[in-house]
């Protein structure tokens, strides 16, 4: 009989199984469809911890640990799994179109400057001899250090083989309600049948919201959809990151550009679209041109956890004992994900809590009654 159930495979659902088999507990993962099948298997995998919602500002601590265990995880699961999650350092060119953009990005340098990241500002000159096929009409890019990436969907796979390794148990089904006993998490039904559980761990993207029905209070995080574009571009790979107002187009190591993003509000709806495909090659062709030649290979489209007010969900849940979530990541699931598992992992084994997670409860909607519907957050330089 499992101890603890996770619900959903996603990065944060296998991070936290991951972390609880290094402590000798054997959990069982319960996913409707399959390892990394919606926003976590499709995501960019951008590690970028200077910038997004809650940057600097809460989310900032949590960035850094994710980064911090990233560059852990590459090692580490690649001798438990021999899966290579295509872990490499990175740097950002962020793109300046007119006046405001560069005044916006010339304001990060301080704060950039005073946390230890390497960044400069770059006149256009420099930038067209880094890649002269860059649109002349830039007026320059902000340079950063520091950043990462990774291929998302061998990232979970390799957490959830890790896992596997270390005694989680998988299983298909959908949880169709919970069972309490004096206020403290029983069992998970799924169907007709009961799963007994000591703690009970939601980590279901933007379908963690159907939990509330069963928690008395609303889990306030929705689906924003993100579409991505894979090309095969004429001539040699881009040889940097270039983002622009939250879009990007960078060469991954299987060759192509995966260029980016949308933010949709399309609720469930996860099907890539013609209308999205052409707004991503004409925004960033106003930037890099030969993206309009390039050959489409391949469209996805996700669905990221988005909370009401933009930040992660991390913690346990008021008058429940024994259920946590961990959800709401946004643009930023996979950079965040290994600190949010390793979190959730902490306290349900011990209690013991995150210096960065007060801000990040779920006990601040409770308190506060937001509402699910909320602004989008600000696009971070690069997803």
């Amino acid at each position: 009989m499992p101890d603890i159930v996770i619900v959903g495979a996603g990065a944060a659902g296998v991070a936290a199984a991951y972390e609880l088999t290094k402590k000798g507990v054997k959990p069982l993962i319960i996913e409707r469809d399959a390892i990394g099948a919606h926003a976590s298997g499709f995501a960019f995998g951008g590690l970028n911890p200077f910038s997004g919602h809650g940057i600097p500002g809460p989310v900032y601590p949590v960035a850094q640990e994710g980064m911090r265990l990233h560059a852990q995880l590459a090692r580490e699961l690649h001798e438990a799994t021999g899966v290579d999650t295509q872990y490499r350092q990175a740097e950002v060119l962020s793109l300046a179109a007119d006046g405001d953009e560069r005044a916006r990005l010339m304001a990060l340098l301080p704060w950039l400057k005073a946390e230890g990241f390497p960044a400069e500002w770059l006149d256009m000159r420099d930038v067209l001899r880094a890649e002269p096929r860059l649109a002349p009409g830039l007026l320059g890019a902000l340079r950063i250090g520091g950043a990462a990436e990774v291929d998302s969907y061998r990232y979970c796979l390799a957490l959830a083989q890790a896992a596997e390794k270390g005694g989680a148990t998988a299983r298909h089904g959908e949880v169709t309600g919970l069972r309490f006993d004096k206020g403290r998490i029983a069992a998970v039904e799924m169907g007709r049948e009961a799963v007994p559980c000591d703690k009970l761990l939601l980590a279901a993207g933007p379908w963690t919201s159907a939990f509330g029905k069963w928690l008395g209070m609303d889990i306030p995080v929705r689906p924003l959809k993100g579409q991505i574009v894979r090309l095969r571009l004429k001539g040699k790979p881009l040889n940097a990151y270039f983002g622009w107002r939250g879009n990007y187009a960078v060469t991954k190591p299987d060759g192509l550009v995966w260029a980016g993003t949308t933010e949709e509000e399309a609720g469930f709806d996860e099907r890539p679209t013609p209308e999205a495909r052409d707004r991503i090659l004409t925004t960033l062709a106003t930037i890099f041109p030969p993206l309009m030649e390039a050959e489409i290979v391949h469209q996805t489209a996700c669905l990221r956890p988005l909370s009401a007010d933009g930040l992660p969900i991390v913690g346990p849940v008021p008058g429940k004992e024994g259920v946590f979530v961990a959800t709401g990541a946004g643009r930023k699931g996979i950079l965040l994900s290994p600190a949010m598992g390793r979190a959730a992992a902490d306290l349900m084994l011990t209690g013991a809590q995150a210096a960065w997670l007060p801000p990040l409860l779920p006990a601040r909607f409770a308190k506060s009654g937001a509402a699910t519907q909320a602004a989008k957050p600000a696009a971070p330089l690069l997803d």
